[in-house]
This record gives structure tokens, sequence and C-alpha cells, in this order.
């Protein structure tokens, strides 16, 4: 069968790995069901007041120059919640989205809001007009707190969320931690956090709170369209608090995070893990090549986050005679490639790399607790049992899974690559995203094994060796990973067309040498009597898309190719790349220097190619 196991010769050398997995999963199981019978429910906010009453003096969090502590958390937090009670506008309980890059006002005012019953929605900070708004509106909220570094960015929307009648709060640091500063327009005078009082928030605010109850929105790209709003709810959040400490994290650990605190890896793993295991935590604004080792060794970091790009970009500095010179012991993340994972632990010495596989949505994850370079997790008799999955073959070219004679799925075999696909369960369960039933259900994968049943389907093209390892093959679908983020192709196509110049827009990912993921190409056609203008779509592109979803080449093509069902024909598209020299038509790059999208010359490509140019 798919998943029978190996030979005894090639399975005992991780039997005592396999044995201390299983131990730690029964660990993290009792204690997880000990808290869901708990009464009345214990949530992860519940789990920081007990760290706050056990270890008040314990550093919590490091932010430049400020140190704040678990107890310094607790009370800014407070302030933060009576603040926010006292504004016209907010309702307790209410839905409210969050748009703010890494400081500690995200942190305190996410705990504010817990306090007070409120889901959160966690909006990308580098998102604008016509995104930001779908953001919002997707997740229902009433209220926007942003950072008043972001005050352009709410000036764009704020004519559209007026009407809606939104209350719009910019949240501005300040020595305590946060002050709210109301938009021009929503109210005439300053309401200071530091003013409010510090006093417990009562917990008759969030009795309404179930363990089915939203906490926070992660926002993901999908196959198609604009972001999607996952739903993350209290219970899924609960279970996440182990993240951390199923990886022998304790409170001893100083955590480096400087991953987005609006995605996955940042909130969930970063922030909510260490407050399971009452780490300190030394928060970076973003990531910085140049800085990281310094951090590191001034704030004697231990464990420290990352995804491939930022292993990558570690291993890409100069080499300093002081490379190993730290106190990082553990690094746990995903996306690493195995040559890069070699490269770093030769480098920067004995790091333990955690590599694991999950998803903002997803009901499967995996952990690579033996350290086999290359593998994202590997599969015990225990996992499989709690959180059945299997791979099936997928037709790439009709995007979608072969099924039999009987319409069933046909699993791949050992060493195949196969789509992943996880059942649902109670103990798995798949929520899906919030307002978007359509997308959610296109997540369901129905009679794969056999008639009736129903699994996840995780759009990841996973291959399974002889040992129980699993290796990351590559996404399905229209959606390519860039930077550390996922590009829905179909959101790009929109906004590029927006371009009077443009009638159609074919977005796909195309591979770099040298780099992780793809980065973007569009095959584009002209509206009929227009030239091309490369200043104009370059000025186009840059106000509309974050940089990781900027098209970075531009083919310009007679007509699109589609199917038969109008669908986009992208595979030859992806095998041609960028290479001029396979390529009849023109192709154009960005050029930053130029401000513009230029002709791209057989030198340039070669430039790129041979690393040369760092995209």
């Amino acid at each position: 069968s798919f998943f029978s196991s190996p030979s005894p010769p090639s399975f005992c050398p991780y039997l005592w790995m396999d044995l201390l997995y299983c131990l730690d999963l029964l660990q993290i199981l009792v204690r997880f069901l000990w808290r869901r019978n708990r009464r009345p429910p214990f949530l992860v906010l519940d789990r920081f007041l007990e760290q706050t009453q056990a270890h008040p003096d314990q550093v919590f969090l490091v932010f430049d120059t400020h140190t704040f502590t678990y107890r310094d958390a607790d009370r800014t937090s407070n302030r933060v919640a009576h603040a926010l009670r006292s504004e016209p506008g907010f309702r307790t309980g209410a839905t409210v989205a969050l748009l703010m890059g890494n400081e500690p006002a995200f942190m305190f005012t996410w705990l504010a809001l817990a306090k007070l019953g409120c889901p959160v929605a966690l909006l990308n900070q580098h998102i604008r007009t016509r995104s930001l708004l779908h953001c919002f509106n997707c997740s229902r909220a009433t209220v926007l707190l942003a950072s008043v570094e972001l005050r352009e960015a709410v000036e764009e929307v704020w004519p559209t969320l007026s009407q809606q009648g939104v209350t719009v709060l910019l949240m501005g640091g300040s020595q305590q931690g946060v002050t709210i500063l109301p938009l021009r327009g929503v109210h005439s005078t300053w309401d200071k956090v530091d003013q409010a009082p510090d006093t417990p928030v009562p917990r008759s605010l969030r009795s309404h709170m179930t363990f089915n109850s939203p906490a926070v929105y992660i926002y993901t790209s999908g196959t198609t369209g604009l972001p999607k709003a996952a739903v993350v709810t209290q219970n899924r959040l609960l279970t996440a608090l182990a993240v951390l400490s199923s990886n022998g994290v304790s409170a001893r650990d100083v955590l480096y995070l400087n991953l987005p605190l609006y995605h996955t890896a940042g909130f969930i793993i970063g922030f909510i893990g260490s407050i399971e295991t009452g780490s300190t935590i030394v928060l970076k604004r973003k990531f910085s090549a140049s800085q990281f080792w310094d951090d590191c060794r001034k704030h004697r970091v231990t464990v420290i986050q990352y995804i491939g790009e930022v292993m990558r970009y570690l291993c890409s500095t100069p080499k300093r005679h002081d490379d190993q010179d730290h106190s990082v012991r553990l690094a746990i993340g995903n996306g690493i490639r195995a040559e890069v994972w070699r490269e770093f632990l030769q480098r920067f010495g004995n790091i333990h790399i955690r590599e694991f596989y999950a998803s903002t949505e997803g009901n499967i994850g995996f952990v690579n607790y033996a350290g086999k370079i290359g593998a994202i997790g590997r599969v015990n008799f225990l996992h499989l049992k709690l959180f059945p999955f299997t791979l099936i073959k997928y037709d790439t070219e009709r995007d979608e899974p072969v099924r039999d004679k009987n319409g069933l799925c046909v699993e791949s075999k050992k060493g195949e690559t196969g789509l992943l696909v996880s059942m649902i369960t109670d103990i798995a369960p798949f929520v899906g995203y919030t307002q978007n039933e359509e997308q959610t259900e296109r997540k369901r994968l129905r009679d794969v094994l056999k008639k009736g049943d129903m699994y996840f389907n995780s759009g990841d093209l996973m291959r399974l060796d002889q040992d129980n390892f699993i290796y990351f093959q590559d996404r399905v679908g229209d959606t390519f990973r860039w930077k550390g983020e996922n590009v829905a192709t179909t959101e790009v196509s929109d906004i590029l067309t927006m371009n009077k110049c443009l009638k159609e827009a074919s977005v796909y990912g195309v591979q770099v040498p040298g780099h992780e993921g793809r980065i973007g190409m569009a095959a584009v056609t002209l509206t009929d009597g227009v030239e091309f203008d490369g200043v104009h779509l370059y000025d186009h592109v840059v106000r509309y898309l974050p940089s990781y979803a900027r098209p970075y080449f531009i083919r310009i093509q007679d007509t699109v190719a589609v199917t038969g069902t109008f669908k986009q024909m992208k595979v030859k598209l992806v095998e041609e790349g960028f290479d001029p020299a396979r390529i009849q038509e023109p192709v154009y790059v960005l050029d930053h220097t130029e401000n513009s999208y230029v002709r791209l010359s057989h030198h340039v490509y070669s430039c790129i190619t041979s690393g040369h140019i760092r995209l």
C-alpha cells in the first residue's frame, strides 16, 4: 500500500526519533483535550494571563531599545482595550481589521481586542486601494485600526469606508506603547491610550466566545481572484500554542521574530507560540540580512524563524570571522532548499533546523523532526492515524486530479509526485474562507478513495520516499510563490488590464536560477492602435501592486492562447520562461533605475541567470 512500512534496515535509524515524536504528539493531545474541557472556555488569551500571573517580570518583548515584561504587555493592552471601548463606533465583540507593521502596538492591540472578544482581521500592510478594500470588506469588519505610518494608505480608501460607516483609528507609538489618533473627519479629539486605566478588562466582555468562534482572519492568495480570508478559530489557535513547545522551545529561549506579523509564520508561530512557552520575543520591523547576526549576538537569541529566502539571503552575505559566534541553537520554518540547508550549517555552525509544512487554512502539517536535509516532514503511524492523508495523481495539463473508471482518485506510489489531500475530520477540520463559499468548496475534494468521503485539497504536489520522508515538489493552479508571498495571478491580470495600453494579460511564475519560488511574468496583448508604454505601465504596477506581485517580465503577444473552455494556456509560457533566445516576441524587464519596463537584452538575461543581477 501507499504507506507500507519501509524495510527494517531503513526504518531502524529513525525508530528512536519516531518514538520521541509520538510521545510529544500524545502529550500535546492530552494537554489540548484538558484545556478544551475547562470551563469557562480556555483560550490563547487565558494562557497569556497565566504567564503574566506566574512570571510578571519575565521579558515578553524587546523592540529597538524598548523592553516590555509580561506585566507591561498586560497593562498596556488593558489601556488599549479601555481606550477602544470609549471610542464612538466601537462595539465589543465586533470584528476589527488591523493594518500594522511589526511593532509592539500590533501585539498589544491584538491582546486588547482578544480581551474585548473581538475577532481580528490581519491585513497585509503592503496592500493598497482595491485589494485593501476587498480584504477589509470580506472580513465584515466595522472598525479599521491602522498604524499612523500607513495614513496615506488609509486615506486612499477613506471615502469608501466613510460611506460604509466604518470607524477608522490611527495607532501611533508612544513611550507606553500605543496612542490612538482618530482620522480626520471621524472624531475631533485625540484619545491617548496612556490616559486610560490599566485595570483588568472584565471577562464578561468575551463570555460569548466559544472554541468555534473566529479568533483571527489571515489572508491567503487563492487560485483565482483577490486574497481570501482564512478563518482561524479559537480552537485552531489553541492547537497552535504547541508549535514552539513541541520543538523544545522554553521560557529560557529568546526568539528572533522578523517575519511579518500579519502572516501565519510571524503571528502564529512567533507570537502565539511564544505565549505558550513564555519565551522572550525580539521583534524586528523587517528582515535585514546585514543586521541579522549582530542582532542575534546583541540579544543572545537562541531560536530563529525563517522562510527559504531568509536562509539564502543569510548565506549570500559576505563571510565574516565571527559567523559561528552566536547562541542560536534552533531554526524553525519552511521552504529551505537542500543546498542552502547544507551551506547554512557549514557556515553558521551546528544549528538544528526544524523544517515543517503547514498552510493557513489547511488541516494537515508535517515536521521534519529527524533533520533529514531536503525533507519537509516525516510520516509515522500515529501521525497518519490522527491526520489521514494521501498523495494522488494529478494531471497538470488539465489542472485536476486523475480519476479511475469508478470516478475515484488514483493514489501515487512511493517515489512518485502526487497532490497532497487530507481527510476532513473532527480532529482535522477545514473551516474555509469567510464570505467565500465558492473558494471554500473548491478546496473540498470529494470521492477521493471511496464514494462520499471528503478531503482538503492542499494544492501542493509532494513526494514520499521509501523511508517515509515527504518532500515538497511544486504548487498547482494559478498561484505561485515569490519572496515568501503567494501571488494570485487573476488579481494581477485584472490590475494589468486596467492599464490603457494592455488588452489581455496572462500572468504566471517563471523560475530564476539561484532563487526560491517563481517570479512574476505576464504575456500580454496590446490595445488596438496603442503602443507599449513602459513608463506608464511601470507607474501603474508600482501604484496598484505590492512589490512581490509585480510582473518582472512582460512578453508582448498578438493573441493570448486559451483552451476550448477559454482557460489560459500557460504551460508552454512557463517552459519558455524569459529567455529572449527562445522567444521571438518582444520581452521587457522591470527596471527600477529607469522607472520603466525596458527591452530585455541577451546581456541582461545572462546577468540575471548568472546571478550578477539579483532580483
